[in-house]
């Protein structure tokens, strides 16, 4: 499926950016125009049921597929957060970036978990602006008004193809391009445990401090400051890439 796709800047280097459940490319709202200023053209889709992209069946390989069928292969940087981390790891070996960050990945669900059912998800299609505020107190408020515009816009149907991974373990056994793993603090989705697997694996894992899931909207600047090193330096400051 061809997925609907928002661009921001006209640089030299491309970055790709991959949301996660019950959100659209306006999560990014910050986050694109932020690597554009560091000389990126950025392109961030909506995944399917999403947005405004299609609709139809779910699933994990289903996401990753419409990624390689959509994006550009061989791009400076991908990030992908949540599902677009688990999706993006699913399509890595495909489009082939120069560098993966995983922001907060939904590789590992644990079970039972009290409120991730797609009932508790689907929950989330009506609920209250008040309550979205209460439920992310860091946001601003313009996130709080954009997650209300793409909750109404999320096909729901696509809860089950996450939470049918319940308990399911989807840690990559390597890292394909010179990866990343950003975590909030804590993850609920990634253990210290499994943090420390995955360094053990070739990854680099980092933590925002006090960050909850949804990194880039609740602490911008950490978010960026954790990125230092993965990304394209703001012009005129000296930059060193990770040794690999």
């Amino acid at each position: 499926m061809q997925l609907h796709t928002h661009t921001w800047g006209e640089g030299d280097r491309v970055a790709l950016l991959i949301h996660g459940m019950m959100a659209d490319h306006r999560t990014w709202r910050r986050v694109g125009p932020a690597l554009a200023g560091r000389g990126y053209r950025v392109i961030a889709v909506d995944l399917r049921g999403h947005g405004v992209s299609g609709r139809g069946e779910y699933g994990p390989e289903l996401f990753a597929r419409d990624l390689v069928e959509t994006l550009p292969a061989g791009a400076d940087l991908a990030i992908g957060h949540s599902l677009g981390g688990l999706a993006l790891s699913l399509a890595v070996d495909r489009l082939r970036p120069r560098r993966a960050v995983y922001s907060d990945p939904a590789w590992h669900l644990a079970a039972p978990v009290e409120g991730m059912g797609p009932e508790a998800f689907a929950q989330f299609k009506s609920a209250p602006k008040e309550q979205i505020r209460a439920m992310n107190p860091r946001w601003e408020e313009a996130d709080v008004d954009i997650e209300l515009e793409t909750l109404a816009l999320w096909d729901e149907g696509t809860a089950p193809s996450l939470t049918s991974l319940l308990g399911t373990d989807l840690l990559p056994a390597a890292p394909v391009v010179p990866s990343l793993v950003q975590l909030a603090d804590p993850s609920f989705l990634v253990s210290p445990e499994r943090a420390a697997l995955l360094v053990e694996r070739g990854f680099e894992v980092r933590s925002v401090a006090g960050a909850g899931h949804t990194i880039h909207r609740d602490d911008f600047d950490g978010f960026m400051a954790s990125l230092e090193g993965w990304i394209q330096p703001l012009q005129g400051l000296p930059h060193s890439l990770p040794e690999r």
